[in-house]
């Protein structure tokens, strides 16, 4: 399905919540810069497993450079999800253009003693010149599926095994909470708080990135505005308030300065005392032109204290103000508190976000699949592969959800809709290759797609066939295949 129709079928988001989008200060819809962007990320060729480099000495030693292709999938769902949502396939570009060593690695590597020079000298040339097609960022994936295929002589597709992993991996997990939560909060204002609980700058800076692009409306994390656009967001702390001899003073201090799309944190020590104290003080503020757009709740019983609050705003004639809430919150707290009716109109989530608590991990490989013109496939017990060059093509019901998908090979006739896209040929990103807005807009459409059972969040399969093809393929290589010569 082209994007243009992706776009058609999805929801827009704000249209979705003309009264419950929350702006909880001035946000401010910069461009992406690109002289700025990736400037947190690493691109040393370096940062990879001293194998990696082993193998090309290796492979050069023997003149093993024909050309390879591995590809990316992950084997099993962790327990308790039913699907996946692709992401970081722009960074993995990225990096794949920037591939290079510099004078001082190779320097290094020369001190370090691993390495022979005559090695060495052969890599100060050495660049990404390979094809990659690949899931685009957003789409749903389900076990077993290609996310990602490298197509380049055997050394350039070895080297970039670790940072592909690494960097697809880590998104694509991130990306998958946080569109559990996007279906958990359907028509709420979600905004990523997890800077401070990520595990380390680079991990909370491509948090930031994966969740806007599964429908996250923005973040508190200024950088990710700076390096990719996204909405920047943020409140008051409590430690404002506690500097201060009382609440009022403090929220009326803080008016003054950002009185733009103000929210104020009223939870510090009593949480209906302190809506009492917004009630008084919005029309005084009101009188001299600042509006409370918002008041954020932070402890205790959300859903209990959120009822609270709001009568008291109504109460005071105050309907205009949101409330917004934060506070150990993930996606089956979200699904309690708006299938309980909760009056919430926005929520921050952090740390079951960034670092994605109950699924930190995918069972992600990075496999070679054909190498000099033949089938490769590892055997190994729970952990055989497929060989081949493969496509996903997915089928949908007439009512436009996802049926099943199949996973065949390229030249393997097959009905649906082929899901992995060119992304980079001759070691290039390809013309128009989509950014973040568009791999939002086809989350949102992807979303849309999913059987009613796993956007509630229930257990659900959706089948995935491995074709005729490929097993066939499978059959052959495992024909031509010798054992070892005995030592």
């Amino acid at each position: 399905m082209k994007l243009r129709r992706i776009a058609a079928k999805c929801v827009d988001l704000r249209q979705e919540r003309p009264t419950a989008y929350v702006r909880l200060t001035e946000i401010k819809e910069l461009p992406r810069n690109p002289a700025h962007h990736g400037t947190m990320l690493e691109q040393s060729l370096l940062l990879t497993d001293l194998y990696e480099l082993s193998m090309l000495e290796a492979y050069a030693a023997h003149g093993m450079a024909e050309t390879a292709v591995f590809e990316l999938f992950v084997r099993n769902l962790p327990p308790g999800r039913g699907f996946l949502m692709a992401a970081g396939l722009e960074q993995a570009v990225e990096f794949l253009e920037a591939m290079r060593f510099t004078p001082d690695e190779l320097a290094w590597l020369l001190a370090s003693g691993m390495f022979s020079s005559g090695f060495l000298d052969g890599l100060k040339d050495l660049r990404f010149t390979g094809d990659v097609d690949a899931l685009p960022e957003g789409t749903v994936f389900f076990p077993n599926e290609p996310v990602l295929r490298v197509t380049a002589p055997l050394p350039q597709a070895q080297l970039v095994e670790t940072r592909l992993l690494n960097l697809v991996h880590f998104q694509t997990v991130i990306a998958s909470k946080a569109a559990r939560m996007v279906l958990a909060a359907p028509g709420k204002q979600l905004v990523d708080f997890g800077l401070r609980r990520a595990h380390g700058a680079e991990a909370g800076l491509l948090a930031a990135r994966a969740s806007y692009l599964a429908g996250f409306s923005s973040t508190a994390t200024v950088l990710a505005s700076r390096d990719f656009g996204i909405p920047v967001v943020g409140t008051m702390a409590h430690s404002f308030v506690q500097a201060h001899d009382d609440e009022a003073t403090a929220f009326e201090r803080f008016a003054r300065v950002r009185p733009k799309a103000l929210t104020l944190l009223i939870d510090t020590y009593d949480t209906e005392r302190g809506a009492a104290i917004v009630a008084g003080l919005a029309p005084r503020l009101a009188a001299q032109g600042i509006t409370i757009g918002a008041v954020r709740l932070d402890s205790g019983d959300l859903a209990s204290h959120a009822h609270a609050v709001r009568a008291i705003l109504d109460v005071a004639g105050l309907q205009a103000i949101r409330i917004f809430a934060s506070g150990g919150l993930d996606e089956h707290s979200l699904l309690a508190l708006c299938r309980g009716g909760a009056p919430i109109d926005g929520f921050g989530v952090g740390t079951s976000l960034t670092t994605s608590a109950d699924a930190p991990a995918l069972d992600c490989a990075y496999k070679l699949q054909e190498y000099a013109g033949r089938p490769r496939r590892k055997r190994s017990e729970g952990k055989a592969t497929w060989p081949g060059r493969k496509q996903v093509y997915r089928r949908y019901t007439a009512h436009g959800t996802i049926a099943a998908d199949v996973v065949a090979l390229l030249d393997e006739a097959t009905d649906g809709e082929a899901l992995l896209q060119p992304a980079m040929r001759d070691g290039k990103r390809v013309p128009g290759f989509p950014g973040l807005m568009e791999a939002r807009i086809r989350a949102a459409g992807a979303l849309a797609q999913l059987p009613d059972t796993l956007r509630r969040l229930e257990p659900a399969d959706v089948p995935v066939e491995i074709s005729r093809g490929i097993r066939q393929l499978a059959a052959q290589a495992d024909r031509a295949a010798t054992p070892d010569h005995a030592l």
